[in-house]
């Protein structure tokens, strides 16, 4: 056997165990929700006695669903989270692009400063400002209980990252010279920002619709601090209600998840195109 047909096969090995490993991971990963698909059809007995059993002793059952849906008051948490998640993902990529739009686009000192404070802040984890930030809305302002304060706290938390992600983009993919042209042409430094420079970030805006989306979809400890009230809950708080002191309905549980993934789920069917585009379109100058 000559050198090249030696490095060929040793090649062939490492890119085999390479995609067994990454195999391996992949299932790895996608356990749990198999997990969830496989037992949200199944009585509470059946997934007790046996989870990992494709079909139950009691047989294929769909009712987990209607009641899971009934005891959680699906359709107005999920019109509760809803709301709170395209109001807060459309004010994040709005504010944060503008915010990139101004700090590329000038060389004030200011805008350095800002960048840098908001660069800063994203190091700083959330559990440490929790208490104040509840003690000063709620004991102070006295707005707690109102979407809108959870819409504002989702948008402040996330403008940094989604800032960070726009000004790469701009900085790399809009070429001034197209905004010259734009003012040689009549428009101001509005329209060329919303017909000019907002159309070339597409791919940036979808990777930070559905980061944003998923983290304020699937939040739970901001909207249990913010929502006391029951009309007020989101989806992940509402499942809470399946949770006993004594005794869990893992059957309602799975149900409510797999009713909890499916908005985001299909979001990212729809924008996943996008996602590897826009994370990589600041990376290279």
């Amino acid at each position: 056997m000559d050198m090249n047909e030696k490095a060929a096969r040793n090649k062939k090995i490492s890119h085999a165990v390479k995609i067994l490993i990454l195999v391996l991971l992949f299932i790895c990963f996608i356990f749990p929700f198999i997990l969830v698909v496989i037992n949200v059809f199944k009585e509470k007995a059946d997934i007790t006695t046996d989870p990992m059993a494709l079909i139950g002793a009691h047989g294929f059952t769909i009712k987990n669903f209607p009641e899971a849906m009934n005891k959680m008051n699906f359709w107005r948490s999920f019109a509760n989270s809803a709301i709170i998640t395209i109001s807060s993902t459309i004010l994040t990529i709005l504010f944060a692009s503008m915010t990139a739009f101004v700090i590329v686009r000038n060389n004030w000192k200011a805008c350095g400063i800002l960048f840098g404070a908001m660069i800063a802040s994203m190091v700083i984890p959330f559990q440490v400002l929790m208490i104040p930030l509840v003690s000063l809305y709620g004991g102070i302002f006295g707005i707690m209980n109102h979407r809108a304060t959870l819409i504002f706290m989702h948008m402040g938390f996330s403008l940094s990252m989604a800032t960070f992600m726009f000004h790469g983009a701009i900085h790399t993919n809009v070429p001034i010279a197209l905004e010259e042209a734009a003012t040689i042409d009549g428009c101001t430094r509005w329209q060329t920002y919303w017909k000019i420079v907002f159309p070339l970030l597409k791919p940036t805006i979808a990777t930070v619709a559905i980061i944003d989306a998923m983290a304020f979809w699937n939040d739970y400890l901001l909207p249990s601090l913010v929502l006391a009230k029951k009309e007020l809950y989101t989806i992940p708080i509402a499942t809470q209600v399946f949770y006993g002191t004594y005794s869990t309905d893992i059957g309602l549980v799975m149900a409510a998840l797999l009713l909890a993934m499916l908005p985001i789920l299909i979001l990212y069917m729809f924008l996943q195109r996008y996602i590897v585009e826009g994370v990589t379109s600041g990376a290279v100058k």
